[in-house]
Order: structure tokens, then sequence, then C-alpha cells
């Protein structure tokens, strides 16, 4: 008799098998990683500038924020993003 296979599941909601698993497995078992490559790799979120940057907390009147949000849409950017843009403008900063 043999076993059912067992399923799992990631954090993305992909459904893995154990033959998934296995595969996976012998994937990292045959492969040539440099792993001291590996362990310099930046994590998180990528670099905006020269430093990690520091969030800015900032009230805007509700007119204000409607006009960020609408030409975020329009220019299919982030909020965050439009915000950068006009500072760096109005500051004269690259």
């Amino acid at each position: 008799m043999t076993t059912p296979e067992q399923t799992y599941t990631t954090p993305a909601g992909r459904v893995l098998t154990d033959a998934d698993l296995d595969a996976i497995s012998n994937e990292v078992e045959h492969a040539d990683y440099d792993v001291e490559e590996l362990k310099t790799r930046r994590r998180g979120r990528p670099l905006l500038g020269s430093a990690p940057a520091e969030v800015v907390p900032v009230r805007l009147d509700p007119e204000l924020k409607s006009a960020v949000d609408a030409r975020a849409r329009i220019d299919h950017l982030t909020t965050s993003e439009v915000i950068r843009r006009a500072l760096r403008k109005y500051l004269d900063v690259a």
C-alpha cells in the first residue's frame, strides 16, 4: 500500500507536491551555486538613491491628495513616485 502524495502550499499560494520538492532538491544538489556570491546579495527593497530611503510622513489636504492620486493614475506611477518627482523638480535635485 502506498502513501498518498502530500501537498504543501507556499506563502504565495503555489501548491507543491512531494515530487516537486524532490525535483527542487535534486536541482539544488546538482547545481553549481556560488555560495559566497549568494550571501552578498542585498535583500529588501532596492535603493532609491545612494543609501536606504527614509520614510517621511506628510499630511496632505483632501484636494492635494486627490490631485496626487489622479496624477499617479494618469502616469501609471505610485503616489510615492509622483511625490518624489515633484520634490526633485521643486528642489532642483537630480
